[in-house]
């Protein structure tokens, strides 16, 4: 049997019976196999002592801890009582341990952020090396993963930044959100059983496979979607606020997020990580609450940054091509009609006829949009048409007609009215001259060296298109990604898919005309 067929057996022995909490146990497992601990994050009553009893059910034998801190929890309620007996016989100061955190395999600490330094400073090494110092011994532990909970953020000022960093995985644990989920965990009487989990992991294959997730490779695309989500988390926005923060992640956060990575590419049978692996990291990036949407967000945006750059690539060519298409189609139609009342207007980087005495004088309207300008008689309503900053040459405006106002996308781009004569164009009603050759000057109308690109675009947009259904189909598959996950993904492919319709538009302007 495959691991990951293995894994998902497993989560789902472990998810019987528990309403809407997948994510929490899900992510707890993978902590656990990675070596990391986690955080539960939530209101009382959320069920978050129950994922770490179902996490001993992971694994055979397993003996489990869980504590409710306070602030007159001392270090021997945790790490085990002093014992008399080794005080008196051997003048030794240890700890009697068996029982208590020292010897679990899965621990639980609620209200962690209760507890007083002395167990805190301790936990940093457990938590972090695995390594218990009693007396004079220094005790390698079992532990497999350690939970804690709270319903509070650790309080600033009193040194917790430390602890609070030791939480690779930070979950925000809420109540039940489905009403039919709710209403079935109402009137579930069940009672939870103790009974052995048949797809256990023994310690045997748990030290393997520890070995095995060292060898996992990570390649450079990860890296490159690393450091795409680390230049993002600069900007991070929060709920419901205008406002954007910078998210700080220590180097040792993210050598963690790495191991992370590599056990999630374990689990799922692959020699290297992938793309889809890096989703439920969003749980380790955030600080606050505030912070976990949008960062779920750039970390989505980042998986298809690739497709988005090649799909802006294809749509800046096919604009360009479709430029030189309209600008030919419209010369030619000049020709074949003999209208040479624009033979004489100056032409500017090829595509646009300059206006004067508009704004800086930098003002430019597209050659199709003036030629296939009517007269204005006083019968038919003057075109419709945007008026903006070149995103290219900010200094230059650009004027464009259209019929369809729909099309007017230019960001910041003001409405108007247009017209010509013979000899001038009117914009908004308002008079201006076109810019025109010099006595004796002459130049080429044709387009000369510029030419189309003679790509297959209906091909490439398909391979993009391809290419974003396999991404797409990995991240469901991903056992760690949840439906909230899928929901966000699913959003944000629409956005692209749009961009990918509307470069389709452009193929077929390109191959067919407007018409």
């Amino acid at each position: 049997m495959e691991i990951k067929e293995r894994i998902q057996l497993l989560l789902g022995e472990m998810n019987r019976g528990v309403y809407e909490k997948e994510t929490e146990i899900g992510l707890s497992l993978l902590a656990a196999l990675a070596g990391e601990s986690i955080l539960l994050l939530g209101p009382p009553g959320v069920a978050k002592s129950m994922v770490a009893r179902r996490l001993k059910k992971a694994f055979v034998g397993a003996n489990a801890f869980e504590y409710l801190m306070s602030r007159f929890s001392t270090p021997d309620e945790i790490f085990g009582p002093v014992s008399i007996s080794r005080l008196k016989s051997s003048d030794k100061y240890e700890r009697a341990i068996e029982g208590y955190l020292p010897t679990a395999d899965v621990v639980f600490l609620d209200e962690i952020w209760k507890a007083g330094p002395a167990i805190q400073n301790t936990l940093l090494t457990v938590i972090n090396e695995k390594l218990f110092r009693n007396g004079d011994q220094e005790l390698k532990l079992p532990l497999k993963l350690l939970v804690a909970a709270s319903n509070e953020l650790p309080a600033q000022g009193e040194g917790l930044e430390a602890l609070w960093d030791r939480f690779l995985i930070r979950v925000i644990s809420t109540c039940v959100q489905q009403e039919d989920t709710f209403y079935r965990m109402l009137l579930d009487d069940t009672e939870e059983e103790e009974g052995d989990v048949r797809w256990r992991i023994t310690d045997a294959e748990y030290a393997d496979w520890q070995q095995a997730i060292r060898g996992v490779e990570v390649p450079a695309d990860v890296l490159a979607y690393i450091t795409d989500i680390r230049r993002n988390l600069m900007k991070v926005e929060l709920d419901g606020s205008e406002m954007h923060r910078n998210v700080y992640i220590s180097d040792r956060r993210w050598k963690n997020v790495v191991r992370l990575l590599k056990t999630s590419a374990f689990i799922h049978g692959r020699p290297s990580v992938c793309a889809s692996d890096l989703l439920p990291t969003y749980h380790c990036l955030w600080n606050e609450p505030e912070e976990s949407n949008d960062i779920r967000r750039i970390v989505v945006q980042a998986l298809f940054t690739p497709y988005v750059k090649e799909i802006g690539s294809i749509s800046l060519s096919l604009k360009s091509d479709l430029k030189v298409s309209r600008v030919r189609e419209a010369l030619e139609a000049a020709r074949r009609q003999g209208d040479h009342r624009d033979d004489d207007l100056a032409v500017t980087d090829h595509f646009y006829y300059q206006i004067e005495n508009h704004g800086t004088g930098n003002t430019y309207i597209f050659i199709v949009d003036y030629k296939t300008m009517k007269a204005y008689d006083g019968k038919d309503a003057p075109a419709v048409g945007v008026m903006y900053a070149d995103p290219l040459q900010p200094k230059r405006t650009i004027i464009r007609a259209f019929t369809d106002a729909s099309q007017m996308k230019e960001q910041g781009a003001e409405r108007i009215t247009l017209y010509r004569d013979d000899k001038n164009i009117y914009i908004n009603g308002v008079r201006f001259p076109m810019k025109r050759l010099q006595r004796g000057e002459q130049q080429q109308l044709w387009l000369g060296n510029t030419s189309l690109t003679n790509r297959d675009y209906e091909t490439e947009l398909e391979g993009v298109n391809d290419r974003i259904d396999v991404r797409v189909k990995e991240l469901s598959e991903n056992l760690f990604v949840s439906d909230a996950d899928k929901r966000d993904v699913t959003q944000y492919v629409n956005t692209i898919r749009k961009e990918i319709a509307w470069a389709r538009v452009d193929v077929r302007k390109l191959r067919y005309g407007d018409e």
